[in-house]
């Protein structure tokens, strides 16, 4: 059963400043929380409804590298919040919060410069929350476990394949989950007491006492020698010298009818980014997006319908297996397995096959794209054929190890001049 007193007695405090420099160009102009996911989203709203939806209605958001997009969005999209219900929405950009005008250092540093606004909120817990990952998660399970364990800190864990494991910051528990080691990318992973073949790995979701962590944060402030990150030196030293807990996402995560696969992503690459969104298209996806009971909330653009038109052999607007948001036109091409965000208007004899399409894209009469993802805003010209020559498409794209093209307005106007 629910303890909804637990939600109204905590805050989320979401760390949404990274650039997230391996999405290449996609993060040239937005921060990695602003990049547009699933037709309508965008990246941080996974983060943030998951709060929602767990009842919390305190929720601080910092800012930093290139904030501009992703300010716009929570302002069009989440300024709902209502202070005479005791309920709020911060932006917290690393600019204006630093007295002597130095960004954020880490990440324990974002939240450190902000105690005076989390002190405001006069709230009893606080959760640290990744702004940059995509899944469904009940929170106040996490809560509730982390009051019965009476635990310093505890973390949101995924569990993972060890071979995967390398890449991330896994936890070596005990028979209890409560955490005895913590390391970062290890060479030799360590697993799970009762499965060697798996690993738990952070999840970049921590819960605390509040007044534990202001803590933890000022004697962190005052040692010379930290880099002021959470996993790289409040976490280890509670661990060392206190009670961390694991929470294990399968007892937290979100799902809805015959879906019962825990799904979390980290789309900070270019083909993972095209994987998860294309993975939408799938009969029955992993990630239900349609799930009303517990709802992805964003900015509810105002648009037309998606329009199909042309009914004549070789040239007929169609969309197979495929998601097609508002505004979009699809005047005579063909539509396989692919993505389109709002706006997105194909001509005639056009062909997209496996594609990820970001808003207010053009695709030119008898262009053929495959296997690519689509910057936003980007006149993709007549006749231009993408992901059906790979050293052509090498020397015009950034392409990926698995052959995904990046195409973006620069390689566009290159290509064109």
């Amino acid at each position: 059963m629910r303890e909804p007193n637990l939600s109204r007695k905590a805050m989320a405090f979401v760390l949404a400043g990274g650039r997230g420099s391996r999405l290449k160009e996609l993060t040239d102009n937005r921060a990695k929380p602003a990049v547009f996911f699933g037709g309508k989203t965008r990246i941080i709203d996974f983060a943030l409804s998951n709060a929602l939806n767990s009842g919390i209605r305190r929720i601080g958001v910092a800012t930093q590298y290139k904030a501009h997009s992703l300010i716009r969005h929570l302002h069009n999209g989440w300024s709902f919040f209502r202070a005479e219900r005791n309920e709020g929405m911060d932006i917290l950009p690393a600019s204006q919060r630093a007295a002597d005008g130095t960004w954020y250092l880490g990440t324990a540093d974002a939240v450190t410069q902000n105690i005076d606004i989390i002190e405001s909120y006069g709230v009893e817990y606080i959760l640290i929350l990744a702004g940059d990952h995509i899944y469904k998660q009940d929170y106040q399970v996490m809560l509730r476990q982390h009051v019965q364990s009476a635990a310093d800190v505890t973390i949101g864990c995924v569990e993972v394949p060890r071979e995967e494991a390398s890449a991330l910051g896994v936890m070596n528990v005990n028979a209890d989950d409560r955490i005895i080691e913590f390391v970062e990318k290890p060479a030799d992973p360590p697993t799970l007491p009762d499965n060697d073949q798996i690993s738990l790995a952070s999840m970049g979701i921590y819960v605390f006492r509040t007044d534990d962590l202001i803590e933890h944060l000022r004697a962190d402030a005052a040692d010379p020698d930290s880099s002021h990150d959470f996993g790289k030196d409040i976490i280890p030293k509670i661990v060392a010298h206190g009670k961390a807990m694991a929470h294990r996402f399968s007892d937290s995560c979100v799902s809805s009818g015959d879906i019962n696969k825990p799904y979390w992503r980290d789309v900070g690459t270019v083909d993972a980014f095209w994987q998860a969104n294309l993975d939408l298209t799938d009969f029955t996806p992993d990630l239900d997006i349609y799930d009303q009971d517990w709802p992805i909330w964003t900015y509810q653009e105002v648009t037309p319908p998606a329009k199909f038109v042309h009914d004549e052999d070789n040239r007929r607007g169609s969309a197979i297996s495929s998601l097609v948001s508002g505004g979009c036109i699809i005047s005579g091409a063909r539509i396989n397995r692919s993505l389109l965000f709002s706006h997105v208007h194909c001509r005639s004899y056009s062909s997209l096959k496996q594609v990820v399409v970001l808003p207010k894209v053009e695709i030119g009469r008898r262009a053929r794209i495959k296997n690519a993802v689509i910057d936003r805003g980007v006149d993709i010209p007549e006749g231009l054929e993408i992901g059906y020559d790979p050293e052509l498409d090498a020397s015009r794209f950034t392409r990926t190890e698995n052959g995904v093209c990046l195409v973006t307005r620069k390689s566009i106007q290159a290509i064109t001049a």
